[in-house]
């Protein structure tokens, strides 16, 4: 009865609807979660300060970063360096929902679409972040020594998932349906 009403309601059957706006309910709940932890942090730490979670190799730290992914850039004009990343930000924003809407693509597997759906809400997050602020908050910080991984947060690691969900796909061997034999006559 209620798959009856979603194809009557989509034109489609539940599990098409659900592969279709899968990714993008994905989205939504990183770019949600990333807001709350980057509305958390700065209201709770200054810049700069930082809480020890796992002492020599794990802190929370507030950083502000100007620049790309961890700081590149981040020294440039700041006019042509908010252009540049706003620009790029958009491109990859439509080409990601262009190919999550693409019903005909090879974007139809399910692990193509998670992945694309974790890039999509990791990217979202940033570039919100990126125009409203004119940098992005981050305060994840690994660590061990005077060694450091450069501050990230959760739609970094949104973007960095969803890229290696995409390379597992693309990598591993897709089962190409065996055509029936003809029958000869």
């Amino acid at each position: 009865m209620k798959e009856a009403a979603v194809e009557r309601l989509t034109g489609r059957n539940a599990p098409a609807a659900w592969m279709r706006w899968m990714p993008f309910l994905i989205a939504a709940a990183i770019f949600i979660l990333d807001r709350v932890t980057k509305i958390y942090i700065r209201a709770n730490l200054h810049d700069f300060d930082s809480i020890s979670v796992i002492p020599g190799w794990f802190r929370i730290v507030h950083t502000e970063n100007s620049g790309a992914a961890f700081g590149m850039l981040a020294d440039g004009a700041p006019l042509l360096r908010g252009i540049v990343l706003i620009g790029i930000s958009v491109v990859v924003l439509f080409f990601v929902i262009a190919a999550l809407l693409n019903r005909n693509g090879s974007y139809s597997g399910i692990a193509m679409r998670i992945g694309l759906g974790f890039i999509l809400g990791g990217a979202i997050g940033n570039l919100y972040d990126r125009i409203l602020l004119g940098t992005v908050t981050d305060f994840v910080e690994v660590y061990n020594g005077t060694w450091s991984f450069p501050a990230f947060n959760v739609a970094d690691s949104a973007i960095t998932v969803g890229a290696v969900i995409l390379i597992f796909d693309l990598l591993r061997p897709h089962r190409k349906p065996v055509p029936a034999p003809a029958e000869s006559k």
